[in-house]
């Protein structure tokens, strides 16, 4: 038996698509782990491939152990996000994840015109750390323990995440 999505998606999720298409991909992340960056573009030609058919969902699962920038990263993500510019970040921070920094967050955060003081201030106070921990928890409570980890209409993707593979996973999925 597959394992199941134990925390469905809410409104307070990050969704990007069309909120009533028939396949919801999830994926908990983590903005330094390498291989979260070999599957960012992957995502990006799935929800191009599937058009309006296709909502994505991304849950932050920062491994703080072997990636110590993840949770400032996904702290700046959320702090994009009260500004209505979540995915932005989120495609930004993945597309200069090599030289992932705190000082990569602040000129990306400055790039997209957002207040860097607020930003750091937020840092300071760890606005954002009940969010991810949120996300994480349910994450575990689904099952994950490393990253990328993807669910198909709340079921666990147990298999490779190369574009051909989840294309074939997702139209299975849709034939049930």
């Amino acid at each position: 038996m597959p394992a199941m999505l134990k925390v469905p998606v809410t409104a307070d999720d990050h969704i990007q698509g069309n909120e009533d298409a028939p396949i919801t991909l999830l994926e908990y992340g983590d903005y330094q782990c390498p291989a979260c960056g070999y599957a960012y573009p992957i995502i990006k030609r799935i929800q191009k491939h599937f058009g309006e058919n296709l909502r994505f969902v991304f849950r932050n699962f920062p491994l703080t152990e072997i990636h110590p920038l993840a949770e400032i990263a996904a702290e700046t993500a959320e702090f994009a996000s009260d500004y209505n510019r979540f995915w932005e970040m989120h495609d930004l921070i993945y597309e200069n994840q090599p030289r992932l920094s705190r000082i990569t967050l602040i000129e990306l955060t400055n790039h997209l015109q957002l207040p860097t003081a607020e930003l750091e201030d937020a840092l300071q106070k760890g606005k954002y750390q009940d969010k991810i921990k949120k996300d994480f928890i349910a994450g575990v409570r689904s099952g994950v323990n490393g990253t990328p980890t993807f669910y198909i209409n709340g079921i666990h993707h147990n298999g490779p995440f190369e574009y051909e593979d989840l294309i074939s996973a997702i139209e299975q999925s849709i034939a049930i």
